[in-house]
């Protein structure tokens, strides 16, 4: 059993969390005009990497928040911990981020708010 650190509670067992998968990914907005094959690849593509992984949890017998972790599929071990809508810092989770074949699917790119110009 894993032994996860809540960012608010502390050391707990495993079973007081649940996983919610994949964390990081980019979810089409409804005013999106999306192909069905675009839309079919967002919702049942999934990544399952032999390594490092980020995946979103919550402590659902406990504080019921929400974060985000990295973590070794092989091992195990816990990289990281960090908070909701903030990117990794450690190194290995900066590469688990940039390694997702989603940062270059189509839906990602068309999810991502217009970059503002200067005036």
């Amino acid at each position: 059993m894993l032994k996860i650190k809540c960012p608010f509670c502390g050391v707990r067992d495993e079973s007081e969390f649940s996983c919610g998968g994949e964390a990081h990914i980019a979810r089409p907005t409804t005013d999106l005009k999306l192909t069905d094959k675009i839309f079919s690849e967002y919702l049942f593509m999934k990544y399952n990497p032999k390594g490092v992984f980020l995946e979103r949890w919550c402590h659902t017998s406990g504080c019921r928040r929400w974060f985000n972790l990295a973590r070794d599929t092989v091992s195990h071990e816990i990289i990281e911990i960090y908070p909701m809508g903030v990117f990794p810092k450690t190194v290995k989770g900066k590469k688990a981020y940039q390694a997702n074949w989603r940062r270059k699917s189509k839906y990602e790119a068309v999810s991502k708010p217009a970059k503002r110009t200067k005036k």
